[in-house]
């Protein structure tokens, strides 16, 4: 009898290993697809940028400075090692700003602004920037979920055996969180 039930707990103890080490894992491939999507958000980014800039080029030549700091950042953006994410959300938050200038080029050069070329460019860019955002909050609920596997009993042990480690958020750097001075 005692044989059995020691059989019992034994084959218990297994099923719950098991499955808290695959529910980890599906949490950290969840964590790893999530920033996958804010990869590929990124390079359908990347690859609309030179158009934008050769469209906005013909239109507004003296802002030569602006328009290469938008190809500089998005080479060093490309550059950037896959598993970089802190760097390559720093890189990305300066391409927004950046490409924040140059869609306000636009009001001051009306044939700019009924271009349909950029109006385009511009749309398919603020969509983008919209997916990267979702993709940013879709990464920072998976690693919330993959963190939370990490910290609670009983798949901590489990965590702790195979030295699962805790995966970073995506943060807003502290200036987009200020709220503007606006003057009348």
């Amino acid at each position: 009898m005692a044989v059995w039930i020691i059989a019992i707990l034994v084959v218990l103890i297994v099923i719950f290993y098991i499955s808290a080490y695959n529910g980890l894992q599906k949490a950290k491939v969840n964590t790893e697809e999530a920033w996958s999507q804010i990869s590929v958000q990124l390079k359908r980014r990347n690859d609309l940028i030179p158009n934008l800039v050769e469209t906005v080029k013909g239109y507004a030549k003296h802002e030569k400075e602006t328009l290469s700091k938008v190809v500089e950042l998005r080479n060093q953006l490309t550059q950037l090692p896959a598993d970089d994410h802190e760097g390559a959300m720093q890189l990305s938050n300066q391409i927004t700003d950046s490409l924040k200038t140059i869609f306000a080029l636009s009001e001051s050069y009306p044939d700019l602004k009924a271009n349909t070329n950029f109006a385009n460019l511009q749309e398919e860019l603020t969509n983008t920037e919209n997916k990267i955002a979702y993709s940013r909050q879709l990464f920072n609920s998976s690693a919330a979920v993959y963190n939370k596997m990490l910290l609670v009993f009983p798949s901590n042990i489990v965590a702790n055996i195979h030295h699962f480690t805790k995966v970073d958020y995506l943060e807003i750097p502290e200036e987009e969180t200020k709220v503007p001075k606006v003057s009348f």
